[in-house]
């Protein structure tokens, strides 16, 4: 097989990686802005109790949570497709580093804006929403990026539990044509083809949120 037609045979698992990819999405999103917020907010016991939710997602080997929901906790009674497997574990992982980037950018804005807020009668949830998060969410673009090629690499994880991603279509392709170093190496290519142009918008974004956080506003 020549190069093309490797890489060719190895997309014919994008499906699922696409798949994976947008349903991890939808679990880290809301949970890294929630988990985010409330660690911020929460003081005491209540936020060792966040903290202890977002450790365990953060620090747990994604490999290790893949085998525990998919083949363990049938053993409970509890049975989950494999694909709402990969997108949970990969999605609450994702999203448990994100919640940091969220709590760092909320804590790095000056607290007089809170207390100028306070002082003309806000409420503080919707300080959060329109004085905080719009100034925070520019501080966590280009975390929350690396983040998206964080996920896209992950699901490189998912053949282990019985997905047809890419990369068990480069297992297959590499039992069946004995050329190992040529299906890793194609392999390899096409997962930089899906991640180096979310690089590339990583950067376009950042440029454009610098570009309009730069222009003066009237009021």
């Amino acid at each position: 097989m020549t190069l093309f037609e490797i890489i060719a045979g190895i997309f014919e698992g994008f499906r699922v990686t696409a798949t994976v990819t947008l349903l991890g999405l939808v679990y880290a999103i809301p949970f890294a802005f929630v988990a985010g917020v409330l660690q911020y907010f929460l003081t005491g016991a209540r936020r060792m109790l966040v903290t202890m939710v977002i450790e365990f997602w953060r620090s747990s080997p994604v490999i290790v949570l893949l085998f525990v929901f998919y083949y363990s906790l049938p053993a409970f009674g509890i049975r989950l497709s494999s694909i709402t497997v990969a997108s949970l574990v990969l999605g609450l992982n994702i999203g448990g580093y994100g919640s940091q980037a969220v709590r760092a950018a909320l804590q790095a804005l000056p607290r007089g804006q809170v207390e100028a807020g306070l002082a003309l009668g806000l409420e503080r949830w919707k300080i959060l929403v329109f004085i905080e998060l719009p100034q925070a969410i520019t501080s966590m673009v280009p975390t929350f990026m690396n983040q998206l090629i964080q996920l896209i690499k992950g699901t490189a994880l998912v053949s282990l539990i019985t997905l047809t991603d890419m990369t068990y279509r480069a297992k297959e392709l590499a039992q069946l044509e004995y050329n190992p170093v040529g299906i890793y190496s194609g392999l390899l290519i096409a997962y930089l083809v899906l991640c180096y142009p979310v690089t590339i918008l990583g950067r376009f974004i950042e440029r454009r949120i610098s570009y309009a956080g730069s222009k003066p506003r009237e009021f």
